[in-house]
């Protein structure tokens, strides 16, 4: 699916800093088969690679990863009209 935080036609660039440079898609819920779940539900942003946003938020600072996933959860409640019950139910996790 499309991602629906980030249309990356009219906005190729990274959903971070806005660089255009090495653009990376990021699943922002991942682990024990939810990043199949954020493919599924639209939950993804581009991030610029190679030692940028996409490395930062990973491996540097868990504060920005924490961040894109509370975008995420925002984002399915407003996109699906659905609750943090159902966020839950579906991730087994939730952010908000």
């Amino acid at each position: 699916m499309k991602s629906i935080m980030q249309d990356y036609e009219a906005e190729p660039w990274c959903f971070e800093c806005g660089s255009p440079y090495n653009l990376q898609e990021h699943h922002c819920i991942e682990g024990r088969g939810r990043r199949k779940l954020s493919e599924k539900y639209g939950l993804k942003i581009l991030l610029c690679g190679m030692g940028g946003c996409h490395d930062k938020g990973h491996r540097q600072n868990p504060e920005l990863l924490k961040k894109w996933q509370r975008l995420a959860e925002q984002a399915f409640l407003d996109y699906y009209d659905a609750t943090i019950e159902d966020f839950r139910a579906i991730f087994g996790i939730n952010f908000l």
